[in-house]
C-alpha cells in the first residue's frame, strides 16, 4: 500500500471548523498525512515535504518563494470559490494540479440571486421599509408589483450565471444574456437570447450581474448604461462591486428611477453614512450570497472528495486550468 501523501491545511483558523468539521477532518486524515495543524501563514520548514495543500478563505498567496519552499507540492485543493487570490501562473508553470470548490459555492449564490430577483420583483424590500410607517396597515394596491412578464438580463454566463438562467427560464421568464465567450446557439441552449450589453440594458426589467472583476468589466454598468435601463428597473449584483459605477447607481436610485439589490459594493463595505445605505429602494447585504453557516460544509465535502480523487489518481471534478485564471472572479 502506498504511503499517504503529506498534506497541509492553509486557511483562516476561524473557518476551519465550519469547512472541515470532525467527520470531514477524519476523512481528510485518512487520505493525507497531516503532520501539523492548519496554518494561516506559511513557514518554510512546514512546507518542505508537503505534497497536497488544502486551502480556503484567506490562504496566503503561493508566491515564488513559497513554492520554492515546497518542492514536493503536487496539488492545491481549494475548499472555497475563486483561487485567484492565492494561485498565480507560477503554480501552473510548476505543473501543480489546482482544484476549486466553486461548483459547490455556486449553488447558494444561484438560490440567493433567484430569491432576490423574485422578492425585488414584488418590491418586497422597499415595501417592507414602508410597512413600518403604515401603523399596521397595508400598502396601497397600486404600489405593489409582480414578476409575470418580466424580462431579465444576465450579465455573464459563468457557472453562477448559467445556473440563474436555468432557474429563470424554467420559471417561464424571458431571459437575455450577454457574454463575449458565448454564441447565439449556446445561449439558446441555455434558455436565453444573446445580446450585447447595451441592448440588454434597454430591454430588461431586471439586470443581474455574474461577471468576473476584470479591467474590461470595471464599471460595466456606468452612467450611460444605467440610463439605458427603463424606469423602475432593478439592478442585482451578487458578483463583484466594481462591475457598477457606485456614484452613478447612487444617483439613479436616489432619483427613484432604479431599484438595486446589492450583495457586493464598491468599496466594500460602503462607508458609514453612504446614501445607498438609507435609500428605501436599495437593499444591501454583507457579501453573504455564497456558502454561509451550514452551507460551508459543502465546500469541505467537495474539497475532501477532490483530495481522495487525487490520491487515487482519478480526474479532479473541480480542476482549474491555467487559461481560466485571467477570467476567474
Amino acid at each position: 500500500m502506498s504511503p499517504r501523501p503529506r498534506g497541509l491545511i492553509a486557511m483562516a483558523p476561524d473557518v476551519v471548523p465550519a469547512v472541515l468539521p470532525p467527520d470531514l477532518m477524519t476523512r481528510l486524515g485518512a487520505a493525507l498525512r497531516l503532520d501539523g495543524p492548519p496554518v494561516s501563514t506559511f513557514d518554510g520548514a512546514a512546507l518542505a515535504g508537503v505534497e497536497v495543500l488544502v486551502t480556503g478563505w484567506l490562504c496566503p498567496p503561493l508566491t515564488p518563494a513559497v513554492l520554492a519552499a515546497a518542492p514536493r507540492l503536487r496539488a492545491v485543493i481549494h475548499a472555497a470559490g475563486s483561487v485567484k487570490g492565492h494561485v498565480g501562473p507560477e503554480v501552473f508553470a510548476r505543473g501543480i494540479a489546482v482544484s476549486s470548490a466553486a461548483d459547490a459555492n455556486a449553488a447558494p449564490v444561484v438560490d440567493f440571486t433567484v430569491a432576490v430577483i423574485t422578492l425585488a420583483g414584488k418590491r418586497a424590500f422597499a415595501l417592507a421599509r414602508e410597512t413600518a410607517d403604515l401603523s399596521g396597515g397595508l400598502p396601497p394596491f397600486g404600489a405593489r408589483c409582480g414578476n409575470d412578464g418580466r424580462v431579465i438580463g444576465v450579465v455573464g454566463a459563468s457557472r453562477i450565471g448559467r445556473g440563474v438562467i436555468a432557474r429563470l427560464a424554467a420559471a417561464g421568464h424571458r431571459v437575455l444574456v450577454t457574454d463575449p465567450c458565448l454564441d447565439p446557439p449556446a445561449a439558446a441552449a441555455l434558455g436565453a437570447e444573446l445580446v450585447d450589453v447595451d441592448e440588454l440594458c434597454r430591454r430588461c426589467d431586471v439586470v443581474t450581474l455574474h461577471a468576473p472583476a476584470l479591467p474590461e468589466t470595471h464599471h460595466l454598468l456606468d452612467e450611460r448604461r444605467l440610463s439605458l435601463l427603463p424606469a423602475g428597473a432593478i439592478v442585482v449584483n451578487t458578483a463583484r462591486g466594481s462591475l457598477i459605477d457606485t456614484d452613478a447607481l447612487t444617483r439613479a436610485c436616489a432619483a427613484g428611477r432604479l431599484d438595486a439589490c446589492l450583495d457586493v459594493t464598491d468599496p466594500e463595505p460602503l462607508p458609514p453614512g453612504h446614501p445607498l445605505l438609507s435609500l428605501p429602494n436599495v437593499w444591501i447585504t454583507p457579501h453573504l450570497a455564497g456558502a454561509q453557516g451550514r452551507e460551508v460544509r459543502r465546500l469541505g465535502e467537495f474539497a475532501v472528495a477532490e483530495v481522495e480523487r487525487f490520491v487515487a489518481g482519478d480526474p479532479l471534478h473541480g480542476a482549474v486550468q491555467a487559461a481560466q485564471l485571467p477570467l476567474l472572479a
